[in-house]
């Protein structure tokens, strides 16, 4: 697919309302239009994290299927779509409404616990292993969900894509990354989401009294849980706005392999 085509899908996507969306009761996560928030990670997922239509996608925190949907006019028959949520409700949705239409899209339900999204969940996602066999996944995407996640669970989930992702596979994710420009900006007064640029890490919060509701972490210390597991950086991350620096992104877009 070519730039103009993709810029193409793109449009098409954002504006199509034959595509199903969710009744705005169920929108448990993510500001914005459904629809065009979705079309504008799928272009991410091909320019930047090099996404095929046969390839196997996993979508950690796939919410109430905003980058499914645009997914199933891209990935072929020979590819296929996972879902994995912590909100059953978004689950069962996606089950109805994407699911029933396209059978390569499936979606689970995985009762991790989470102060704000899941807090009678059951299990620790610190230590859980997500339920699918080794190398199971060309590309896995992370969209804000490092951003609400704690130290320990990071460590978990970058050990568990390492051990999903097959030869060759990617994994794209988003974060609020810590480093000096980002500490300049919050300084300025002018970030969209305010967390205090002198504090020490490596995790930090925008509010105190519900600390996972907008995490940031320390790049190098992000990058460092990654590497662990052997898993580095594809190119030069993406750069958001959420600090009050410059960008047309909002949070920071890293390409991990």
């Amino acid at each position: 697919m070519d730039a103009g085509e993709l810029q193409w899908l793109e449009s098409h996507l954002s504006r199509n309302r034959f595509l199903p969306a969710p009744p705005a009761e169920l929108t448990f996560c993510g500001d914005g239009d459904y629809r065009a928030i979705g079309a504008e990670f799928l272009g991410h997922f091909i320019r930047l994290g090099d996404l095929r239509p046969e390839e196997r996608v996993l979508d950690i925190g796939c919410g109430i299927g905003r980058m499914a949907v645009p997914l199933t006019q891209y990935l072929s028959e020979k590819g296929s779509y996972t879902g994995v949520d912590i909100v059953k409700t978004g689950i069962d949705w996606c089950d109805r409404n994407i699911s029933a239409k396209y059978p390569n899209f499936q979606f689970q339900h995985l009762d991790f616990h989470h102060p704000l999204y899941n807090p009678e969940g059951g299990s620790n996602a610190a230590q859980i292993r997500f339920p699918f066999p080794d190398g199971s996944f060309d590309f896995i995407c992370l969209a804000s969900v490092i951003t609400h996640i704690e130290a320990a669970v990071l460590l978990n989930y970058a050990r568990e894509i390492s051990r999903l992702l097959a030869p060759g596979g990617r994994c794209f994710a988003t974060a609020f990354l810590m480093n000096p420009p980002a500490r300049d900006a919050l300084r300025r007064g002018q970030a969209r989401i305010v967390i205090d640029p002198e504090g020490e890490g490596p995790e930090f919060h925008a509010d105190p009294a519900a600390p996972m509701a907008a995490v940031a972490f320390d790049e190098d210390f992000l990058l460092e849980k990654f590497l662990r597991f052997g898993r580095k950086r594809r190119r030069a991350p993406i750069y958001g706005c959420w600090s009050g620096r410059p960008s047309a992104v909002f949070q920071d877009i890293c390409i991990f392999e």
